[in-house]
């Protein structure tokens, strides 16, 4: 079995298209175990895994220990509601505690950008971002890429349209990197108020504001949750505005390939970034997305922890 160039996954940025293409095959191959019966393997049988999440994060982390269950680890799930953060204690002396306790992987996700790498330069263990600022999140990537590749044969050649928020989404971040590594052609589009100020970022992709001329040429869509809490921000004027410019409608679709798929991280606002007849209908590949949730962190896992006991995977 071929092994991956990374000792840890922080985000999608400047990994190889070798490791993309083991992660994604491997987790076809997991995408199938999860259709047995008997849904349950031995990979990772006497690993302890770790979910140290300081940020709510219902179906990351449900997925995550899915997963890890999934490949028999024995898991552990750390929250900062009670955890000894709260009480003053540093993230290094939380991981050493935790690490003392003799875990093998910690999977992380965290406001502030950075901690992942951070954890790794402080720590022994296999660590894996579940999500840090607004930096990556390079699993939800990975199972958006799966997904594509399931529902359109490849990523090579395909074009991808990302709209929202692209400003502070981490989600967007991981796709850019990983789908442009894998030779797919990805354009961003928005309002005006939460482009990028990364320039680098954005020379990597094509920025197109106007809604209708992005979804023109896209073999797929993703629209990303739009988060109420940045309306503080006045970056806009509302909800309703945003929905009437850049909300997935049928009436945007008309403009749209007719086997276009509809992608969303979730969780989904109805009627704001998609309407329920689009979320719901015969485009929406988003609870297919939900599954190769589970397949990919199988295969990062599995992956990372060397690939142990590959003739039971």
């Amino acid at each position: 079995m071929s092994a991956l160039e990374i000792k840890h996954l922080f985000g999608l940025r400047g990994v190889s298209k070798h490791d993309i293409r083991l992660i994604l095959d491997h987790a076809k191959q997991f995408r199938e175990i999860l259709e047995r019966p008997v849904k349950k393997v031995p990979s990772l049988r006497g690993m302890t895994v770790v979910n140290l999440f300081f940020e709510n994060s219902t179906r990351t982390r449900t997925s995550f220990e899915l997963a890890e269950k999934r490949l028999s680890a024995d898991t552990v799930n750390f929250t900062s509601s009670n955890s000894s953060v709260k009480k003053g204690e540093t993230l290094v002396d939380t991981l050493r505690n935790i690490e003392a306790m003799k875990i093998d992987i910690v999977v992380v996700r965290h406001k502030g950008t950075g901690v992942p790498k951070f954890l790794a330069d402080n720590s022994n263990a296999i660590i894996v971002n579940a999500g840090d600022g607004a930096h990556e999140h390079p699993t939800q990537a990975l199972l958006d890429m799966l997904t594509v590749e399931e529902k359109l044969g490849t990523l090579e050649g395909k074009n991808v349209t990302i709209i929202g928020d692209i400003r502070h989404s981490r989600v967007a971040r991981s796709n850019l990197w990983g789908m442009s590594t894998m030779g797919a052609h990805v354009t961003l589009c928005g309002p005006s108020t939460l482009v990028p100020r990364n320039t680098d970022l954005m020379n990597h992709v094509t920025w197109e504001p106007d809604v209708k001329k992005a979804v023109e040429n896209a073999d797929a869509i993703i629209a990303l949750r739009l988060q109420k809490e940045r309306m503080d921000d006045a970056l806009l004027p509302s909800m309703r505005e945003y929905r009437n410019t850049f909300g997935i409608t049928e009436e945007l679709l008309e403009y749209a390939k007719d086997k276009v798929i509809i992608m969303h991280p979730g969780p989904i606002n109805r009627g704001v970034e998609l309407d329920s007849d689009i979320a719901d209908g015969e485009h929406s590949v988003i609870l297919d997305q939900v599954t190769n949730g589970v397949a990919v962190r199988m295969a990062v896992l599995f992956l990372l922890a060397g690939g142990r006991n590959n003739e039971n995977a």
